[in-house]
């Protein structure tokens, strides 16, 4: 209820410092995209309760806040959270993000209960947990009081036959004990009004301990793995390689691949199970998804796909029993890809995809004929901060240890199938590490955490101290991964899919090399700056890092990361020599070229510029004379310039030069004129012939001058190449015309680098960046000099090579045009013999 005034009318109610409908109606009214979320999650930070408005329906405590009952607030926010989403069948045991909340939808909803309910909840509240019951626990500072179990949960979410109680497989338990599991109860879609917590009044309020989250999560995990328990039994597949494959994770970043690479390297057709209405919406949601990867989607490629619009978060995939029973005995393989990839999210709001939905997969691999189970799982099983090893047969982490709901919800993933495996399932565990960029597309994944570091380095040039980069670039995983999908005698063991990890000194070096000067900071020192700069200047694209730094969870995630020790893959390795299959290889800069250009475009990356300290430089100082435009020159002139360039890749991409320096010319000025602005442009329009000329273009100077007196000059200067044998003299001269800023040009000229100052400067005295070794400053210093030459000898050849294909012309119209000049020849001889007589 709202208060009113004396006189009836409502008055809002604000917050002493913030306007928060103001901000919600900003929000509920703001643009959406990356950029937009972006923004509207960086206007909500945690902060303390406030004062509410008047009674509500329970009362008013003395302090003046409602005196919310649990189950009143928590009807209260599914009622809110339905109006939000547009659904009706949530209640409050429902996870919103299950429901279809985005990130929007959770800002929008924090800012709908402050303003309504005057209940406020921080992001990292929902993010943690999105059940109305939760979110009004966490308000009313409530314990923990499940529904008649929250181990049924498990059981609802996945109904399985009853089966005998087995002793569960040895697997890395959690040293806390959990509660025992209690009867499932049958699943039913509850109203918004529907009340699940057990009998019995609720403590007052400010009496009730805190909430253990971590504790509820280890109680459903035990939940989740007794599930698996009740798993069918099942004997051995078939070994032979699949010709039906069932594939969820399509639409997603490794999905999209691994479907294109299926079809390319098998006779099998894909069975794709897509959210969607109907199959016609299951259809654009994968095309579209495709198409973002640059993967295609062509009428060869549906032939050979079915879709199948289903939703792994539900009992059953979502599927009829009919459909169910046919899809059992149709299929003979099961890839497991989808995933809620979330950092932020808390494992009760993971679970029902990244658990549940995998044991819904392995009881239909288990039903009709048996089918391998290919789950594409994660390293992040092993993110324990301080843990050993990382190999495929090494024990996981235990679970206690985890801190983030994603790390616990592929753990328990793993456990429980390992459960299954003891009944039979051939599960494989395929364990990605960080999935970088396609080496040829470019195409990458926006929100992996590899994707926000390489962001943030090339952003700030400052890089936190990490042990190992366990990534490997996506086209590599989804190759490797279909192939053991397709190899009978591979299934049922763990592979890691991680590539040739990178060490620190290595990535350094990579940045180096490619001109990014990078340092290095300690983890926790790194961590700061970071925040601090996004906080003091933010930057939309690096929201997303941001947001799961600030994140107690999200900081452990990152940390496990880049402490981690090398994850090792001999099993991998042996299986792609055997098969020959393309190797680990580093993830270098050259492998990630093409997904730094596809991030620079997206505004992720900042490429090296001018502004930064330069790779490779040398100096080239040129003489000659200048005068008045069409009159001979007779004044001397002289260039001392510095070119440099920020990274090979500036030579690659643009075959631009940077230019600083100095001219000195009487006839425009005392003084020397410095140069604000230069650059050179290497073989300009392709070497093409300036029009009405035989003038092949080498180099174009382009600068912009400034004399002592602050005004501004302007020079341009060609380096051009005829169909003569004078090349070094060629390659030597320059062609200037300059003139005032904004005028056309008063003087013209030629000048000349002098031979013996040509190899001292341009060859021997090129430098490089001083942080590279030795033999790295050879190598860049070998790459400029075998690029620049290769250009500037191809420029010089052009016109020699266009004469000589002229002077061979052989081309009819040709021949007939000297076959007239023959005949005109004759007969013009004839009329001279003539008129001789």
């Amino acid at each position: 209820m709202k208060p009113t005034t004396d006189t009836g009318g409502e008055v809002p109610v604000r917050h002493h410092d913030v306007d928060r409908q103001h901000e919600g109606e900003l929000i509920e009214s703001g643009p959406r995209g990356s950029a937009a979320i972006a923004g509207l999650l960086a206007r909500f930070q945690p902060s303390a309760p406030r004062p509410v408005d008047g009674a509500g329906e329970a009362g008013d405590r003395a302090d003046g806040t409602p005196a919310w009952g649990l189950e009143q607030l928590a009807r209260a926010i599914v009622s809110k959270a339905a109006a939000l989403l547009d659904v009706k069948e949530i209640d409050t045991e429902t996870d919103l993000f299950d429901a279809g909340a985005t990130s929007v939808d959770a800002v929008r909803l924090v800012a709908v209960l402050d303003r309504e309910l005057n209940v406020r909840l921080s992001l990292d509240d929902v993010f943690a947990d999105a059940r109305p019951r939760r979110l009004a626990q966490r308000w009313l500072g409530s314990p923990t009081r499940r529904p008649p179990s929250e181990a049924s949960t498990a059981t609802q979410a996945l109904e399985l036959p009853a089966a005998p109680t087995t002793s569960a497989p040895t697997t890395s338990a959690p040293t806390t004990s959990a509660p025992a599991a209690s009867a499932p109860a049958a699943t039913t879609t509850a109203s918004p009004g529907t009340d699940r917590t057990p009998a019995g009044p609720v403590a007052p309020d400010d009496t009730l301990p805190a909430l253990d989250d971590h504790a509820e999560d280890l109680s459903l995990i035990m939940a989740d793995l007794a599930a698996a328990d009740r798993l069918p039994w099942c004997g051995d597949p078939e070994p032979v390689p699949p010709r039906r494959v069932l594939l969820t994770g399509a639409t997603g970043f490794l999905g999209g691949h691994m479907l294109l690479d299926l079809l390319r390297h098998s006779d099998a057709h894909v069975v794709c199970l897509v959210r969607g209405d109907d199959v016609q919406d299951a259809e654009r949601r994968l095309a579209k998804a495709l198409a973002g990867f640059s993967l295609p989607w062509s009428a060869e490629i549906r032939r050979r796909v079915t879709l199948l619009p289903g939703d792994l978060r539900r009992p059953r995939l979502g599927l009829a029993d009919e459909q169910w029973e046919l899809l059992a005995n149709d299929v003979d393989s099961v890839v497991s890809v989808a995933a809620a990839v979330d950092f932020l999210r808390g494992y009760p709001s993971l679970r029902r995809t990244n658990v549940l939905g995998v044991l819904s997969l392995a009881e239909l691999a288990m039903t009709g004929r048996p089918k391998p189970l290919h789950h594409i799982s994660s390293i992040a099983v092993f993110n324990e901060i301080g843990i050993a090893s990382m190999g495929e047969d090494d024990p996981v982490a235990h679970v206690d240890r985890l801190t983030a709901g994603y790390d616990k919800s592929k753990w328990a993933a793993e456990a429980a199938l390992r459960r299954a495996r003891d009944r039979g399932l051939k599960a494989t565990f395929l364990r990605p590490g960080g999935i970088v960029g396609h080496t040829r597309t470019g195409a990458y994944n926006p929100h992996d955490i590899n994707t926000g570091l390489f962001s943030a380095i090339s952003r700030y040039r400052v890089a936190p101290k990490i042990d190992y980069s366990n990534s490997a670039p996506v086209d590599w995983v989804s190759r490797i991964a279909t192939a053991v999908v397709n190899e009978p005698s591979a299934w049922g063991q763990n592979y890691h899919l991680t590539g040739r990890p990178d060490t620190l000194t290595e990535m350094v070096r990579d940045q180096e090399l490619g001109g990014l000067n990078v340092r290095v900071m300690p983890w926790d020192v790194w961590l700061k700056d970071f925040l601090e700069r996004c906080e003091t200047d933010p930057v939309p694209e690096l929201e997303f890092m941001a947001r799961v730094l600030r994140n107690p969870a999200g900081q452990k995630i990152v940390e496990a990361s880049v402490s981690a020790p090398m994850a090792t893959g001999e099993r991998t390795e042996a299986f792609v020599a055997r098969h020959k299959l393309p190797p680990p290889a580093r993830y270098d800069a050259q492998a990630r070229l093409k997904s730094y250009e596809r991030m620079a475009r997206d505004g992720l990356v900042i490429l090296p510029s001018r502004d930064d300290p330069p790779h490779l430089w040398f100096r080239e100082t040129m003489r000659g004379k200048v005068g008045p435009v069409d009159a001979e020159p007779g004044t001397r002139c002289t260039l001392a310039l510095t070119l440099s360039i920020a990274s090979m890749y500036q030579l690659v991409q643009h075959r631009t030069i940077d230019v600083r320096g100095t001219v000195s010319c009487p006839s425009l000025h005392a003084d020397p004129l410095t140069v604000d602005d230069g650059e050179i442009w290497v073989r300009p329009h392709e070497g093409v012939p300036h029009r009405h000329s035989l003038d092949h273009p080498l180099l174009r100077y382009r600068l912009a001058l400034r004399d002592s007196d602050g005004n501004g000059w302007w020079l341009e200067g060609w380096k051009t190449a005829r169909a003569r044998f004078d090349y070094m003299k060629q390659a030597r001269t320059l062609t200037v015309r300059v003139g005032r800023e904004g005028e056309p040009a008063s003087l013209a000229g030629t000048l000349k680098v002098p031979k013996k100052s040509y190899k001292r400067e341009q060859i021997d005295g090129i430098r490089v960046n001083p942080k590279l070794s030795m033999r790295e400053q050879r190598i860049a210093k070998l790459a400029w000099l075998s690029w620049f030459s290769t250009q500037l000898g191809q420029g010089l050849l052009e016109p020699t090579l266009r004469a000589g294909a002229e002077m061979l012309d052989l081309r009819p119209d040709a021949i007939d045009l000297d076959k007239d000049r023959y005949q005109a020849k004759l007969k013009k001889w004839e009329k001279d013999r003539k008129q001789l007589r």
